[in-house]
């Protein structure tokens, strides 16, 4: 039985040690990136899943009604979530009005200001350090400086403990985004007489912006998928939201809540909300990329 390798001379024109070493090598090539095609194809089995199965017992409930209507007591059919997507809505973009700036500007700093200087050093451990501590710590301490300082279960303090968990990765992204900007932007910017402050916010900033953009999405898609730091500061209501001092309604909650109900209509809606849940988040993400992203 013939050996393909030996037959390598005829595909190079000759049977020398190095065409048969450049015909090992492609195979490997070929090799590898059908290895990595398949690997990228199984790594999306578990998402497709997850979606399948939130989407087909999500569904059946899914009409505009359980935008507009309460949650239904227990044991009871009909009603709705409004309520909750009203206040993760209101919890989230506040904890991102809370979080963003200073991320950002603090990424401005460390990047641009002072890169190599004790502080910076200091900001950028402490922000990794924060992105490992369980969300669960930042609702405790949501809980001791904001519920037990006003008294009271509330919006604004479940928006403070979503706050600190986007805060440290608003941070490392935006830092990441800034040290991808060319070295030759800045330099041109000052060839042209630009201060810092104008060469950081006029052309910095736009060329790094669709990068942090992806860093904000993603603290977003941590943040409203939270619950235990809800549980411990906005806690829930089955009332539509007054004010933020007051306890407030979430997806997260209520999906927490209703999911271990032993009751068939709250087991589907919290089913429905899950999917409302996953939209919000994906719809999001693909905006921002949409605005945000570069124009070639």
């Amino acid at each position: 039985m013939d050996n393909p390798i030996s037959h390598a001379g005829d595909f190079f024109g000759d049977n020398s040690p190095e065409s048969t070493k450049m015909l090992g090598r492609s195979l490997f090539d070929r090799t590898l990136t059908a290895l990595c095609i398949g690997l990228s194809f199984l790594a999306l089995v578990p998402l497709g899943s997850i979606l399948y199965l939130v989407a087909k017992n999500g569904l059946p409930l899914l009409d505009w009604s359980v935008f507009t209507q309460l949650p239904p007591a227990a044991g009871m059919t009909g009603g709705g979530f409004g309520n909750a997507v009203v206040g993760t809505l209101t919890m989230v973009g506040l904890a991102l009005a809370l979080s963003a700036p200073p991320a950002v500007l603090a990424a401005v700093y460390i990047c641009e200001y002072h890169p190599k200087s004790r502080l910076s050093d200091g900001v950028r451990f402490t922000a990794k350090l924060l992105t490992g501590v369980p969300s669960i710590i930042c609702g405790v301490f949501a809980f001791a400086a904001v519920v037990l300082a006003t008294g009271k279960f509330s919006a604004f303090a479940g928006a403070v403990a979503l706050a600190v968990l986007m805060l440290p990765t608003i941070l490392l992204t935006s830092e990441q985004a800034l040290l991808g900007v060319q070295k030759a932007y800045r330099e041109a910017s000052y060839g042209l007489g630009a201060t810092r402050f104008q060469t950081i916010f006029r052309v910095v900033l736009p060329d790094a912006m669709p990068a942090i953009m992806t860093g904000i999405m993603l603290a977003v898609a941590r943040a409203a998928g939270e619950t235990a730091p809800l549980v411990f500061t906005a806690l829930f209501s089955q009332f539509w939201m007054g004010s933020l001092m007051e306890p407030t309604a979430s997806l997260s909650v209520l999906i927490y809540n209703f999911s271990t109900m032993p009751f068939e209509h709250q087991v589907k809606m919290a089913w429905t909300a899950s999917l409302v849940l996953v939209f919000l988040v994906t719809a999001t993400n693909v905006t921002a990329q949409l605005v945000f992203s570069k124009k070639h």
